[in-house]
């Protein structure tokens, strides 16, 4: 899968409305992520973390969803 511009130094994302992280490295279907990617842009629902770990995601409240 080819991660947008905007995620590019990016491995873990988070949708701000549903407390999960995405792990953009790790996919499985990729036509679900883009669908995925495709909303949380298109609504300004994301953010990445830093450090761009899982610890720190979690640290935040994220949990992991894998698609």
């Amino acid at each position: 899968m080819n991660k947008p511009s905007v995620f590019s130094h990016s491995r873990f994302l988070g949708d701000k409305r549903t407390q999960q992280v995405y792990d953009l490295e790790e996919v499985k279907n990729e036509e679900a992520m883009t669908d995925i990617l495709d909303e949380l842009l298109s609504e300004e629902t994301f953010l990445c973390f830093s450090p761009d770990t899982l610890a720190e995601a979690r640290n935040r409240g994220y949990r992991l969803h894998e698609v």
